[in-house]
């Protein structure tokens, strides 16, 4: 993916749409009241937590804590636990229930993202020596390496635009933390607050780019973090990208946006920018 990116940002590459033949007619697809993004509804969530509270009120909860309980000592005895895990599903034990059970004997298991060792072998390019240069004068002032928090908010697994983000921020001479995907505004907010570090930022391509956003902010600004900028990547229509601004988000980018030095050389211009107004 890494070896992908350059091609394309180099002209090896040709990207019908991306860097070659940019100029179109507007799509069919995107003259719907929607422009052909989507959007979540902001009713689903509440509907659905109402339709989970009526499913437990409905369900024989002794049943189910009878079925929870086999289902735990199944695990710490190293049993089988399909027949029991069966047997929670009868009794109408929510997926959420079932995997938290497990989750307090067995852990929770994430999977190592590879950025830390990855590389896209870019380290000559004129850009970038460019914004190293601007990040050792960083560096200098700060006393330390600038660090950049790469967040995935949600249930979005797409991950190959924040993974790349990171790998380049690491090659420019960032310090980064990027602990994968699914991660809640609460340990995205505990990690930039644990790790130290001077801006975050957030990938979201799942459409719920406005209330995830919006409770990071807010996150951010109760643990005293407010002075840190935040950027946003993802699928995001102009409107919404001017009411994240709005809340304060320093610059919004979209899939057009796919020359991944330009955007760290302007995550780098925040940054300094960030710096200054704090000094």
């Amino acid at each position: 993916a890494a070896k992908r990116f350059r091609d394309i940002e180099s002209g090896d590459l040709t990207v019908i749409g991306v860097n070659k033949h940019t100029e179109t007619e507007p799509s069919p697809l995107t003259t719907g009241e929607d422009d052909g993004f989507l959007k979540t509804d902001a009713e689903a969530e509440t509907q659905q937590v109402t339709r989970l509270k009526q499913w437990r009120e409905q369900r024989d909860n002794n049943l189910v804590k009878e079925t929870l309980t086999a289902l735990r000592t199944a695990a710490q005895e190293g049993q089988n636990i399909m027949e029991s895990s069966i047997a929670c599903a009868h009794a109408g034990v929510t997926t959420g229930e079932w995997s938290q059970t497990l989750r307090e004997i067995f852990g929770e298991f994430r999977a190592p993202t590879g950025v830390g060792q990855a590389t896209s072998t870019r380290s000559d390019q004129q850009s970038l020596l460019k914004i190293q240069a601007e990040l050792n004068q960083l560096s200098e002032q700060l006393g330390r390496r600038p660090k950049m928090l790469v967040g995935k908010p949600g249930l979005d697994g797409h991950s190959n635009g924040a993974e790349q983000i990171a790998v380049r921020a690491k090659e420019a001479g960032f310090e980064v933390v990027y602990e994968g995907i699914r991660l809640t505004p609460a340990q995205i907010v505990n990690a930039a607050l644990e790790e130290g570090v001077h801006v975050v930022g957030l990938s979201i391509l799942s459409g719920s780019h406005q209330p995830l956003v919006k409770e990071i902010m807010v996150r951010m600004s109760n643990a005293g973090l407010s002075n840190i900028p935040v950027v946003v990547g993802g699928i995001i229509p102009a409107e919404d990208a001017e009411a994240l601004k709005k809340i304060g988000v320093a610059a919004i980018y979209t899939p057009k946006d796919y020359d991944l030095t330009s955007i760290l050389e302007d995550i780098t211009k925040i940054l300094a920018k960030s710096f200054r107004s704090a000094a």
